[in-house]
């Protein structure tokens, strides 16, 4: 197989060092060129047509994602941000990741450098798969259910996903009504980029989303993110279920785990929904196959619609999901399956 030809685009000169050295360790991958600016990566990119871009989301003069904004439109490719986990360049690296970006990873803080950028050659493998669309045509238009049309039923809804999952979440929470069922959702994501990935959730949709917190009951019309960093997210108790935060290692290679989460569940699995959207992996598949045979709803997220299909397609094959459901169509699916009352069947395309 040719190697992976990655164009760098970040202003500081010491960044762009510490990444290449470490693309550099993968013979997988290549290193095209560098530049310092969205004029100098308008030019490469020309002249090279690099595989996969990682870009710095604040650079002078046209910011990252600016620039990211002008490719995704101009010429669509996969594109890793990279970004200070502050407040700032957590909350640009979520809107970028919204606007198409494949992963965001954050940069070293002062005594990390030895470590830096530690899982970047894996992100670089998977974006180059990835199914890289326009934003305007990779997003449908969401079909909105109002309060009144949704009754619950009292079944919870666990949603995992990786690679091109923030806009699927967002995409499934724009669909949804303010009375939704509770919903507890394990994302991939560095632990830095989780309270502006809620902070931008609860700013534009109608339910709650808060960060997950251990021993926080769950109720309805609200959506829980685990926290990331030290802590899976599990879900804990029988009648009057709550968040658990469980500090261990990682489980099927990532903590959160979608998999702890799931498997979580399996005592009540009959009062659960659970979703596998896009991600590269497989985690997730082992517990909804175990949430299916306690009798949950249990689907994934087609091949058509996904950015990355690893995770869902993994627990197809493994019997795990029970049916395969386009983006688009999720919100309507969850609804019907948390609703008392039957919804009517939509038309067959």
């Amino acid at each position: 197989m040719n190697p992976v030809r990655v164009l760098i685009v970040d202003d500081s000169a010491t960044m762009r060092g510490l990444i290449r050295f470490r693309l550099r360790s993968d013979p997988r991958i290549e290193v095209v060129g560098e530049a310092a600016n969205a004029e100098e990566a308008r030019n490469l990119i020309t002249r090279y047509s690099p595989d996969v871009l990682t870009l710095d989301v604040e650079m002078p003069g046209k910011s990252g994602l600016d620039f990211l904004r002008e490719i995704m439109r101009v010429q669509p490719m996969p594109v890793i941000m990279v970004s200070a986990e502050t407040q700032r360049g957590s909350a640009a690296a979520v809107e970028a990741l919204s606007r198409g970006a494949i992963d965001c990873i954050g940069k070293p803080r002062s005594g990390e450098v030895n470590n830096a950028f530690g899982n970047l050659t894996s992100l670089v493998l998977t974006a180059a798969t990835a199914n890289v669309r326009s934003r305007a045509e990779g997003r449908a238009a969401p079909v909105h259910f109002t309060a009144e049309d949704f009754e619950w039923n009292k079944k919870i809804v666990l949603i995992g996903s990786s690679t091109g999952g923030v806009d699927a979440i967002e995409q499934i929470i724009a669909g949804l009504p303010i009375n939704c069922p509770p919903i507890l959702i394990t994302q991939h994501m560095p632990a830095g980029f989780l309270p502006s990935f809620a902070q931008r959730l609860n700013s534009r949709y109608g339910p709650r989303i808060t960060l997950a917190e251990d021993g926080l009951q769950i109720q309805q019309g609200t959506i829980y993110l685990a926290p990331g960093g030290e802590y899976h997210l599990q879900i804990s108790g029988g009648l009057r279920p709550s968040c658990k935060l469980l500090a261990a290692e990682k489980v099927s290679g990532h903590r959160p785990s979608v998999d702890m989460l799931f498997e979580s569940a399996v005592p009540i699995a009959e009062r659960i929904v659970s979703v596998i959207l896009t991600g590269m992996g497989h985690d997730g598949a082992r517990g909804m196959l175990a949430l299916r045979r306690g009798g949950a709803v249990c689907m994934a997220q087609d091949e058509a619609s996904s950015v990355v299909w690893g995770m869902p397609r993994i627990a197809w094959q493994n019997g795990g999901a029970q049916n395969l459901v386009a983006l688009s169509d999720i919100p309507a699916e969850i609804l019907g399956a948390t609703e008392r009352k039957p919804r009517p069947a939509r038309n067959a395309t």
